[in-house]
């Protein structure tokens, strides 16, 4: 007659595996998407580009800041944009991982392209003061040449 005892220790096992088994095939049907982002991914791609583009940072720096409102706007249409790139260049076949690549890239290139139009639309509206300043300062400093010259023919 079988020991009791071990009769439950190989039940014991027996279910033990079974529950292994169990996830195991759980996790081998487990799929990962990561393509389209959650809404809440999206939100925080908008907060993040409004923060880049109305607070101080290297692009700040070289092109300036927006101003929030307008940040925020700039943001969105950039984020649904690049959205919409790269779900149009979605396969069923991928993973997300080279969409993902694309929606990212499309943000950053659409950022560039963004503040370098502002700010070649605010030089745009700016020349005709600043050649002003800058004729004026060639003169001036022309001006300070000759009589320093001047002087120096003096002494």
């Amino acid at each position: 007659m079988a020991d009791p005892e071990s009769t439950i220790a190989n039940d014991s096992a027996a279910a033990t595996q079974a529950q292994v088994d169990d996830t195991a095939a759980k996790l081998n049907n487990l799929t990962f998407k990561i393509w389209p982002p959650t809404q809440r991914t999206r939100d925080a791609v908008l907060n993040r580009l409004v923060e880049t583009l109305s607070s101080e940072s290297a692009l700040s720096k070289r092109y300036g800041t927006v101003p929030k409102e307008e940040a925020s706007a700039v943001a969105k249409l950039i984020e649904e944009e690049a959205f919409s790139v790269a779900e149009a260049s979605f396969s069923t076949d991928e993973d997300g991982m080279e969409i993902l690549q694309v929606y990212s890239k499309e943000i950053s290139k659409r950022m560039l392209d963004t503040v370098k139009a502002r700010t070649a639309a605010a030089s745009d509206s700016a020349p005709s003061g600043t050649a002003e300043a800058d004729s004026n300062n060639v003169g001036t400093a022309v001006g300070e040449e000759n009589s320093s010259s001047s002087v120096k023919d003096e002494d």
